[in-house]
């Protein structure tokens, strides 16, 4: 009987022993996949905030596929990038990182992918054919000129042999214009949209910045005629002292005011603009757009900086925080022009453009050429971090916008 109770012990020792290493193996199992699983919830969470962010939208375009909800795919497949930066005839000193000594491309081979469609691939004869007989005109800062080079580049392949290359720049608009399909491609300067004394196309570098923030015909009456017109104005405005204006530039009866309401400053600028269309644009044969905002990383941010960046974030907690309230402003004046009857689309490519902290040309463009042996000492202080390298992301964003004009 004794030996019997023993052997019932034994049996029952080893039984819990086996559990206990059972529970211990388990318990590292899922101790080795902690991050696998952060990963998991997080990229979810990155699913949900696309859809809530794209939720935002003010874009009227019903059933279209939500092309500003998805995540970048590496793709070393032939198909990208989509052009070489050395073959583009229209290439910016600016945005060719290559150029100026940018030795790591993988920038280049990165894919967006929505979450529930795909982005059509870009067919530069079906958007030829849609722009003959038309003129298309970016208006905005260098970052509109940025996705005006981007979308040169990208129909070259397909213009005729006899198309004539070349730029012509009259007063702030530079464009091209191909005879076979008598369209003009253009971008006008006009960063603040408004006038301002930052207009000149080459020389806006000026101290003090000055806007007339109920003027704007001075610009306006150069892209009136326009067939579709792409407008952006975000980074100029972010400077925290300004002197708004109202009358003339060199009027004596001009009044000045300093100021530094960041939103109602932008607010007031993007009123006389929305007016202006309200007032002037052929609703029926005029396509207006509007780009968000193209995230801007602070030089100096050590953890934002887009030195060294190899590849794009995937952690939604290190994503620029651009200012939303500034977002806000936009899409209520949007919202604001379609109950008055004039529908300007609103591409969010804000959200999709954060995580490519590797695509910016950082020391590799020509603004890096004219740096100080003392400036070369402190790259991280002197990277841009708000253009794009060529080919890079804004080709993504003139893919969306290819779609919506042919469609």
């Amino acid at each position: 009987m004794v030996n019997k109770t023993l052997d019932f012990f034994y049996k029952f020792h080893h039984l819990t022993c086996l559990l206990l290493v059972s529970l211990l193996a388990v318990a590292l199992y899922f101790t080795r996949d902690v991050n696998y699983l952060k990963f998991l919830k997080n990229q979810q969470k990155l699913h949900n905030d696309d859809k809530n962010y794209s939720s935002t939208s003010t874009s009227s375009s019903s059933g279209r596929c939500d092309f500003f909800s998805g995540t970048w795919i590496y793709d070393n497949k032939s198909t990208y990038p989509l052009y070489k930066e050395r073959e583009c005839s229209f290439m910016d000193d600016t945005f060719a990182c290559e150029k100026h000594g940018r030795k790591d491309f993988k920038y280049q081979r990165w894919r967006w992918q929505p979450h529930n469609c795909d982005i059509p691939m870009f067919n530069g004869t079906i958007l030829l054919e849609k722009l003959r007989g038309k003129k298309l005109i970016f208006v905005g800062d260098s970052l509109n000129r940025n996705q005006w080079v981007s979308l040169l580049c990208l129909i070259e392949p397909f213009l005729p042999p006899s198309s004539n290359k070349k730029l012509i720049l009259d007063g702030n608009m530079y464009f091209f214009h191909d005879t076979e399909y008598n369209t003009t491609i253009g971008f006008y300067w006009s960063p603040f949209l408004v006038e301002s004394n930052a207009d000149n196309i080459w020389d806006h570098r000026v101290p003090g910045r000055v806007i007339g923030v109920e003027s704007i015909e001075n610009h306006a009456r150069h892209w009136n005629d326009a067939d579709i017109l792409i407008f952006d104005s975000y980074a100029w405005w972010l400077h925290p002292l300004m002197t708004l204006m109202w009358g003339s530039f060199g009027s004596s009866e001009a009044i000045y005011k300093t100021v530094d309401m960041k939103l109602r400053r932008y607010e007031m600028a993007l009123t006389t603009w929305s007016d202006w269309l309200e007032l002037n644009i052929n609703r029926t044969r005029t396509k207006l757009f509007f780009m968000s905002v193209s995230p801007y990383l602070y030089r100096g941010d050590v953890l934002r900086n887009c030195l060294n960046r190899s590849e794009p974030l995937f952690m939604d907690e290190y994503l620029v925080s651009t200012k939303k309230s500034m977002r806000g402003i936009v899409e209520s004046t949007i919202e604001k022009l379609g109950e008055r009857g004039v529908k300007v689309e609103y591409l969010h490519i804000t959200r999709m453009s954060e995580y490519r902290t590797d695509a910016h040309p950082s020391i590799y463009s020509r603004f890096s050429d004219s740096l100080t042996e003392e400036e070369k000492k402190h790259p991280r202080n002197n990277s841009d971090c708000l253009h794009w390298c060529l080919p890079g992301v804004p080709d993504v964003w003139n893919q969306i916008l290819s779609d919506y004009i042919i469609n």
